[in-house]
């Protein structure tokens, strides 16, 4: 006989399975990061966890800290000294204003083809210095309102990797409640092969993760070290810059091609081609390092 008490009940389970779902919309993207966080660095954890004599807690609050210092911390550190930046370049803005444009570099006019016409343009836009103010000012303001909504991005961003440290507390402290409860539902599905098929992903997981990581800290660290002896200002800020943008594909010369781009304005071509060399060849020493290892995963 149909129970409807049976299906009222199932019907409200799932109603109450599926409010919890649209509650916890707006944190999915910072759990699955806390998640990848944890299981990548779950040896650590397990190392900590001995040290401090089964205290998974302590172990748990000492790795969120880390994890704070290096990663949380630069970025907000960043925030600011690009919100310094923004001032100095408003402040450039008003006294181009004001006093008009220095006088051209002499390597501009002896760029082929193009030199005279640039030469010609920077003296236009110095003599007539307020009316081009006036011409561009529309438009500085669609870009001041572009780096404000980067910014809020930015925020968003940190406020989002934080919970994602928050959310990486409980899963390096419940870590093995929670592999023991998954794998335990693994076994009802799919039988005996669960433990073949979880420690396969795992190990996918974590050379991945292990892989991107790596290959951005080896790229920002030879990214320093270029920046340090190059005698380029702002090195560090360059460096973590670049350890964020190798996390996407192409990101590191949006880095490095401003900063050897300055050096050219300052007259520093031999220089500014050293350093176009040295990153040619940190980028492909990192590309070799992450075919390496995607090679590994096959």
């Amino acid at each position: 006989m149909f129970n409807n008490d049976r299906l009222l009940v199932q019907i409200l389970l799932l109603a109450l399975f599926g409010a919890c779902l649209w509650v916890m919309a707006p944190f999915w993207s910072a759990l699955v990061w806390g998640a990848v966080l944890a299981f990548a660095s779950w040896p650590l954890m397990r190392l900590l966890t001995r040290w401090f004599k089964g205290r998974e807690s302590l172990a748990a609050l000492v790795m969120c800290l880390c994890w704070m210092l290096l990663v949380a911390a630069p970025l907000v550190w960043l925030g600011f000294n690009l919100a310094d930046h923004v001032r100095d370049a408003t402040a450039l803005i008003k006294d181009i204003q004001v006093d008009g444009l220095p006088d051209p570099p002499q390597w501009l006019a002896g760029i082929p083809l193009v030199g005279e016409r640039l030469v010609g343009l920077w003296t236009t836009i110095d003599q007539q210095g307020a009316a081009f103010m006036t011409t561009v000012k529309p438009y500085l303001g669609e870009v001041g309102n572009w780096l404000l909504a980067r910014s809020a991005q930015i925020g968003g961003g940190i406020l989002e990797l934080t919970l994602s440290i928050v959310f990486a507390f409980f899963f390096y402290r419940d870590g093995p409640r929670l592999a023991a409860f998954v794998l335990s539902l693994l076994e009802r599905l799919i039988g005996d092969r669960a433990q073949y098929y979880l420690d396969l992903v795992a190990g996918t997981v974590q050379r991945v993760v292990n892989g991107v990581i790596g290959t951005a800290a080896a790229q920002a660290l030879l990214a320093l070290i270029g920046f340090l002896i190059a005698g380029i200002p702002g090195a560090l800020v360059l460096g973590i810059l670049t350890f964020l943008f190798s996390l996407i594909p192409m990101g590191p010369p949006l880095v490095w091609l401003p900063a050897t781009a300055w050096l050219v304005w300052q007259g520093e071509y031999g220089m500014a081609s050293m350093v176009w060399r040295y990153f040619s060849a940190s980028g492909a020493c990192s590309s070799s390092v992450a075919w390496t290892t995607c090679s590994s995963l096959t």
